[in-house]
């Protein structure tokens, strides 16, 4: 029998995911397991090793350092594939791990896959933003093959460096499942567990997550329901402190980093709609999760939304508009009727294009491109 062509997955700090681009690649892999012979490198986990039947792990312990710790984890996991990895094909996810791709090539054959441009983001400092920078452009004279989830970022690339970078979508598995029980865990103490509410989730509450927009078009419209707010807490303190100011006056709920999916997953399915103020995105996975179950959504008009869903799919607001996320808030409770049909339309356009088994398919013919 013909031996499974060897894959090493470089640039997923921690497995299982926690969600973000790690979540992208975790899906890949699912569906890539059964066809390739996959090893991840990730941090130490004991959750790590039989997380994916059939996957194998090469962990290093995290190094609790900022952004100078991901990169010493980093050059720990490319020294290991130069010195003891025997792959044919390595799988770079992350600009921030694109400063070892001319390295990784010595190597194997190498696809190097953007999430996002994370320079962008309000988290990181001024050195992180200019690492980011410098990786970028590794990546962007990198000769092996380039990809993104993004096709504005394609689009950036292309007009302003001349470079081409292939777009291939994310997507989600519709067969996720879900876990009331988990859910419950997360809920509010003294909230009757069939109340009606609203939903924003993110992994972590920050500016670009757009959740002060949120509230204050919440607060302009006197809204007097529910509102659930997911994400962790623990990573901008002058950004929280203003959040918490925000919600007074509002019955906003803070509930944590929700986790498992399947608990996430199942606040989805309970809320009466979701709203996405992002002001910065990749390619949202979450936006594409809960469009698959169905409920209606609010978002951004930032392209990243608008490239996967029109107007026939999701109610969209002017970014970072306030006065205009309040208009469609008070348009939604007065055609709440023409409002679900938004959300039926977008759930089945995930089904039609959105989905990790036709996703994978693309990235099965890049692998073998490479090989020839």
């Amino acid at each position: 029998m013909k031996e499974k062509t060897k894959i090493a997955f470089f640039g997923i700090k921690y497995f299982p995911s926690r969600g973000g681009p790690v979540e992208v690649a975790e899906n890949l892999i699912l569906n890539l397991k059964d066809d390739f012979d996959i090893t991840v490198y990730c941090y130490s986990n004991p959750k790590a090793k039989n997380h994916i039947a059939g996957v194998e792990v090469v962990q290093f312990p995290e190094i609790k350092m900022g952004s100078l710790g991901v990169f010493l984890f980093y050059a720990l996991c490319f020294w290991h594939i130069r010195w003891f990895g025997n792959y044919e094909i390595i799988h770079a996810h992350k600009i921030d791990s694109f400063y070892f791709l001319k390295g990784l090539s010595k190597c194997g054959k190498v696809i190097a896959t953007a999430h996002e441009a994370p320079y962008k983001r309000d988290k990181w400092g001024k050195v992180a933003k200019k690492f980011f920078k410098v990786c970028e452009k590794r990546f962007l004279n990198f000769k092996g093959k380039k990809t993104a989830i993004s096709k504005p970022l394609c689009d950036f690339y292309k007009e302003t460096y001349n470079v081409d970078v292939t777009f291939i979508p994310n997507g989600i598995n519709l067969s996720e499942g879900r876990s009331e029980d988990e859910a419950f865990k997360f809920w509010p103490k003294n909230v009757a567990k069939d109340v009606s509410f609203v939903l924003f989730a993110a992994r972590r509450i920050m500016g670009t997550k757009g959740l002060h927009t949120m509230l204050k078009a919440y607060k302009k419209v006197n809204y007097k329901g529910e509102i659930f707010v997911a994400g962790e807490l623990d990573n901008f303190p002058s950004y929280i402190k203003e959040i918490k100011e925000l919600s007074k006056g509002l019955n906003v709920h803070f509930l944590g980093f929700v986790s498992p999916l399947t608990a996430l997953l199942s606040m989805v399915d309970k809320c009466d709609y979701f709203v996405f103020p992002s002001e910065t995105e990749g390619m949202s996975i979450m936006l594409l999760e809960v469009a698959s179950s169905g409920k209606p959504i609010i978002a951004s008009d930032i392209p990243e939304n608008t490239q996967v869903f029109d107007d026939n799919d999701v109610l969209y607001f002017k970014n970072k508009n306030v006065e205009d996320l309040a208009q469609k808030i008070q348009w939604v409770e007065e055609n709440r009727e023409d409002f679900d049909i938004l959300g039926l339309n977008a759930q089945t356009k995930v089904s039609d294009y959105y989905t990790w088994d036709r996703i994978t398919l693309d990235y099965k013919d890049l692998y073998k491109d490479l090989l020839v």
